[in-house]
């Protein structure tokens, strides 16, 4: 089967294939992925499949550079409602159970792996990313379906609900009952940026990416999509079982502020690491972690010096479970 291949938003060594996924669970019309590839090498050694966070999309061709540049075919998902993928009258990221992505996600490795047959695919996800694709592996091996990964790198996974223990318990509680009655009810946030403008080359960043479909402030949160994520969140507590070696990145502090000093680029500034580390084992019985000192939240974003740490890390770790095999 050959796909239809149509020039994508990043350029000339980048296509898009839109993935049509059918009726909307959540009763906002059709929904549909954006599968992105970058040209591969002639005969790639490995495949990697990237997953994105929460207000954000696939723009990060540094990271598609350092794959291809070790002879990996390099694949990123823009999840439905999300990035290239939102439709007109779709909120966004919004979906009320995070197997959603399931379909894509089944869909994606599939046709990634008729493009590459005999390929087994690294997933590297990011941020809420990076509890959507160790969810979906364990929902897959408990149903004893096989799936063609072999590895998964998680760069900063949110695990846990950063904040108070307010935030984490009551809230949490609330959110059950909120989420059958008012689910696109916008959680009262404050208003962020920081770390938006800390990466942006508009701000004090050197990266560049559509601020329509990644704002330097986020996307709204709503009280159905956050009681999705916090179901997720108590899975990972009671313990996973994603079945590959795994690999988690993230900083060695977190530093949460409402205005920009140099302290914001040498933290991370969205989640906690320490509830990272905490939750990391209960992934699977495989898995590694590793800190990145000085790392930003996306470690791949951070300045030279972490984020060449971070490349090397994954270097070493990918190629020690290749020599395993």
């Amino acid at each position: 089967m050959t796909l239809d291949w149509k020039p994508d938003l990043l350029g000339d060594d980048y296509q898009q294939h839109t993935i049509a996924l059918g009726a909307d669970p959540d009763g906002e019309g059709e929904v549909e992925a954006t599968l992105v590839r970058r040209t591969a090498p002639a005969e790639p050694n490995r495949v990697v499949l990237y997953v994105h966070g929460f207000a954000d999309y696939f723009f990060q061709t540094d990271l598609a550079d350092f794959f291809t540049g070790r002879g990996a075919a390099f694949y990123a998902l823009d999840l439905r409602k999300c990035g290239r993928a939102r439709r007109p009258g779709q909120t966004a990221h919004y979906v009320s159970d995070l197997a959603q992505y399931d379909a894509e996600l089944n869909r994606s490795v599939d046709l990634i792996t008729r493009e590459h047959p005999g390929l087994q695919v690294t997933v590297v996800a990011h941020s809420t990313g990076g509890l959507i694709a160790p969810l979906w592996l364990d929902r897959r091996r408990r149903s004893g379906q096989a799936v063609p990964v072999e590895a998964l790198v998680l760069n900063s996974p949110w695990l846990d609900q950063q904040g108070s223990t307010m935030l984490r318990g009551p809230i949490t509680w609330a959110l059950v009952p909120l989420a059958r009655f008012i689910p696109k009810r916008v959680l009262p946030a404050p208003v962020g940026g920081v770390y938006g403008n800390s990466i942006h080359i508009s701000g004090t960043g050197e990266w560049d990416f559509d601020t329509a479909l990644k704002p330097l402030i986020g996307f709204p949160v709503t009280v159905g999509w956050l009681n999705a994520v916090r179901r997720g969140h108590r899975k990972v507590h009671q313990g996973l079982e994603v079945g590959v070696p795994t690999l988690v990145l993230h900083s060695d502090k977190t530093h949460f502020a409402k205005s920009y000093t140099d302290a914001v680029d040498q933290a991370d500034n969205v989640l906690d690491v320490k509830q990272i580390a905490r939750w990391s084992p209960r992934l699977g019985a495989r898995t590694t972690a590793v800190v990145i000192p000085n790392a930003r939240h996306d470690v791949f974003l951070s300045q030279a010096a972490p984020r060449a740490e971070a490349y090397d890390t994954v270097t070493t770790w990918l190629g020690a479970v290749h020599r395993s095999e």
